[in-house]
């Protein structure tokens, strides 16, 4: 949401009243801003599951083949010894060296792909210059309608909000207040 309507509420509860009626009057570009999880926002969102595990599943499999290979080719392959009777490819020798270049592949490629997906690191945002929206780390919870909303209709959705038990309702990003 880079535009739009915010919506200040006292209690969490307050909050998910109000985005299941604006969900049912067809909002669909919905956000919450909450400063800890609240059980059932996901669904009262209408957000999906994250699609990271499926991302991140084939750079773990390709981690795992690779330290599987690079053992193979430096103990069987290319510079073979012959150790206490052990063959050259013992297989059970190489699992922890091939397990740890797994969680390592997945891990480094998890955290790359969520600051991505994530749109992260963002410094600023229209929402950050909205007068209390700094109390959304603290205490009060916010839902916010993006601008692209077909549904938005500045007067009409303003008074809805307040009409649901906003304490605040405000613009973010309007009247030439977004930094490009």
């Amino acid at each position: 949401m880079r535009r739009g309507l915010l919506a200040e509420f006292e209690t969490p509860e307050a909050m998910l009243r109000a985005i299941a009626e604006l969900r049912s009057r067809g909002y669909r570009r919905l956000d919450a801003f909450t400063p800890y999880p609240i059980h059932g926002i996901d669904e009262a969102l209408g957000l999906r599951r994250s699609p990271l595990n499926w991302i991140i599943l084939p750079f773990a499999l390709a981690g795992t083949a690779g330290g599987y290979l690079v053992q193979w080719f430096c103990n069987a392959y290319d510079y073979p010894l012959i150790v206490g009777g052990r063959p050259a490819h013992a297989l059970l020798a190489f699992i922890p060296i091939t397990f740890e270049m797994m969680v390592l592949s997945a891990a480094l490629t998890g955290f790359v792909v969520l600051l991505v997906l994530a749109r992260l690191p963002e410094l600023w945002h229209p929402v950050f210059d909205v007068p209390g929206f700094e109390r959304a780390s603290l205490d009060r919870f916010w839902v916010g309608i993006d601008a692209r909303d077909p549904a938005l209709i500045s007067p009409i959705t303003e008074r809805d909000l307040t009409d649901l038990g906003a304490v605040t309702v405000a613009w973010a990003g309007k009247n030439g207040k977004e930094r490009s």
